[in-house]
């Protein structure tokens, strides 16, 4: 059946004999080192009344921000997250009997200088009921590591495109379509890179002399890309 006149022809999806399409899938892997150390610190107290535990944590809680601030330009971001104070009932007896109360804060801080790190986090689990947990590994949202995977991503499937074009002995033509994989349809997901996973690190210590920092390999990252692309080439003689 012939289209009105007007009316736009629907796109050939594999090409014409004049025109043959090629679909290619380009990858890159990268490893990398990473760019930021996250670690988590939980501070907590204990009292018997509400007040007692609220200085407590008070108190702890001013002095791991004072810690981790004199570590200056080496922590790039330092936030506090959640905080609670809860009543402990009793087990036996009727009533609502409070048996104490226990508080914690949770602060998350985030550093360039891994250097420090080691230091930093043996400091902050030397410190009064004090958990540190970490660290997390990582590459920036805006890392150059990114772009490069993008790049090479496409650089092979120019290069995988060339490769089929030539098998047929010709060469391409031009650029159709280029895409992240899954772009036409949803978001793509961006997976949390492998290394980055929690590594506990200690709960607070009793000796009253300062520990040896902690040696602290940091975890290479892994990036990956992905695009389709496809291609018109010259028809080739077959």
């Amino acid at each position: 059946m012939t289209a009105p006149s007007g009316e736009l022809q629907p796109a050939a999806p594999y090409g014409t004999p004049d025109a043959p399409r090629i679909a290619v899938r380009g990858e890159a892997h990268l490893e990398v080192d990473p760019e930021i150390a996250r670690i988590g610190v939980t501070v907590a107290s204990r009292g018997k009344d509400r007040r007692a535990a609220l200085d407590d944590l008070t108190r702890r809680n001013a002095a791991v921000l004072d810690l981790i601030k004199t570590y200056g330009d080496a922590v790039e971001r330092l936030e506090t997250g959640a905080f609670s104070i809860s009543p402990e009932l009793k087990d036996k007896g009727r009533g609502e009997r409070i048996q104490a109360y226990h508080g914690r804060v949770h602060i998350t801080a985030e550093l360039t200088d891994f250097t420090a790190l080691g230091e930093l986090t043996t400091r902050l689990a030397d410190l009064e009921l004090t958990r540190v947990d970490g660290p997390w590994w990582a590459l920036r949202p805006d890392s150059p590591a990114h772009r490069e995977a993008r790049q090479q991503a496409v650089r092979e499937a120019v290069q995988r495109a060339r490769e089929y074009a030539q098998a047929l002995g010709t060469s391409l033509a031009a650029l159709v379509e280029l895409a992240d994989i899954g772009a036409e349809n949803a978001p793509p997901a961006y997976p949390q890179a492998r290394g980055s996973r929690m590594r506990s690190m200690a709960y607070a210590a009793e000796e009253e002399s300062a520990a040896a920092p902690l040696d602290l390999e940091p975890q290479r990252q892994y990036v990956h890309a992905e695009v389709n692309a496809r291609f018109t080439m010259a028809p080739p003689q077959l």
